[in-house]
């Protein structure tokens, strides 16, 4: 720890509900969140402080709102693909999504399908990220793998989300062709 007495930080910050309880309380773990305010290792309160300082309240919205205009364009673009879903609503800058092929929306709820559409969402996750161009994380929705994109980085401009969205287009239907694409289920 980066203090000259840590017990003294310890004593200070210390609040150990049941759900924070290491299962040995007797053994010396040094559990990182009971040396600063908040529960965790960083102090993030004087980051955000800093970007209010240097951009203002009304920067900050307006970025804020630039960046969930640029979301609500993708989640636009994402409607009108037939071989794409949007999974959730999208009220701020991330966009829950999947690339899932129009020939098997009547099959969604298949387990093979279920199966080959997180595997094709990850396998296209994993390409757009090799890329180096644009970085999407993931999330598990309904049980479903959901791609996300995240409108979050200070100089992230329309031109990188039409990135993004041309990538996604153009690797989604070569994955398709890669995987085998589950058979209809027999009733």
């Amino acid at each position: 720890c980066l203090t000259r007495r840590p017990e003294a930080a310890r004593a200070a910050f210390s609040l150990v509900p049941e759900y924070l309880r290491t299962r040995d309380q007797d053994r010396p773990v040094h559990d990182f969140n009971e040396y600063t305010p908040q529960l965790g290792r960083r102090f993030r309160a004087l980051k955000m402080w800093f970007i209010v300082r240097y951009f203002g309240l009304e920067g900050l919205r307006r970025r804020i709102e630039a960046h969930i205009a640029l979301a609500q364009r993708f989640a636009g673009w994402v409607d009108a693909e037939p071989d794409a879903e949007r999974l959730a609503p999208a009220p701020f800058s991330t966009v829950c999504f999947r690339w899932r092929p129009s020939r098997l929306t009547d099959r969604v709820e298949e387990p093979a399908t279920r199966a080959y559409l997180d595997r094709l969402n990850e396998s296209l996750m994993v390409r757009l990220n090799a890329t180096g161009e644009v970085f999407l994380s993931h999330t598990v929705l309904g049980g479903r793998f959901t791609l996300r994109l995240a409108v979050a980085n200070l100089r992230t401009e329309a031109r990188h989300v039409e990135r993004a969205w041309e990538l996604i287009r153009r690797f989604g239907p070569e994955l398709e062709a890669q995987l085998d694409a589950p058979a209809p289920a027999v009733a």
